[in-house]
């Protein structure tokens, strides 16, 4: 089963309830294991799930656009990422939305540039907001637990993805806790 604009949409919802639980915490904390801040890894979290939107808009196939929307900045106040979140959400869902089952766009350029179509960007956006989501929510000390059907479309979704074979990752499993096993395979 493929991982869809509802499922990024019900990942945002909770990522978004879990920032604004931990809102008054310490965000210049690191990330969980990363040595990233919240505050830094929360503006990287906004910018992956705008780029697959610009990514996709954008009907590049030989490489990703030169241009960007910009994110708030690490700088930015904590519920600012919040409302970010929730915009950048809502334009990835438009985009796909607007898009034919015919489009096709630079997903990724590692290890070689690949298009894909409409129904992988979500995916896309998704894996890494999963990550990081937990990557904040660790750091701020604030629980964060996705539904286990929503992590294993996301996991099976993404299975055959180069990412994968990223020094430091490692293919998932398919083990019945796809949470888990996403946090494993990411090296988390």
């Amino acid at each position: 089963m493929a991982f869809t604009v509802d499922d990024l949409q019900r990942l945002s919802d909770l990522t978004v309830n879990a920032w604004q639980d931990g809102l008054d915490r310490d965000w210049s904390a690191p990330a969980g294991s990363l040595t990233w801040t919240c505050l830094r890894t929360a503006d990287h979290t906004v910018d992956t799930v705008l780029a697959p939107a610009i990514f996709l808009a954008s009907r590049k196939l030989d490489d990703y656009p030169s241009y960007g929307i910009s994110t708030p900045g690490p700088d930015a106040a904590p519920a600012v990422f919040v409302e970010a979140l929730q915009t950048a959400t809502r334009i990835l869902i438009a985009v796909v939305g607007d898009a034919t089952a015919d489009d096709r766009a630079v997903i990724w350029r590692r290890p070689r540039v690949e298009t894909r179509g409409p129904a992988d960007f979500p995916p896309r956006a998704g894996l890494e907001l999963i990550l990081h989501a937990y990557d904040v929510c660790q750091g701020l000390g604030v629980p964060f637990a996705p539904p286990a059907d929503l992590c294993a479309r996301l996991r099976d979704h993404t299975r055959a993805w180069p990412m994968w074979t990223t020094p430091g990752w490692s293919p998932p499993t398919n083990t019945p806790a796809a949470w888990p096993d996403l946090l494993q395979a990411s090296g988390r």
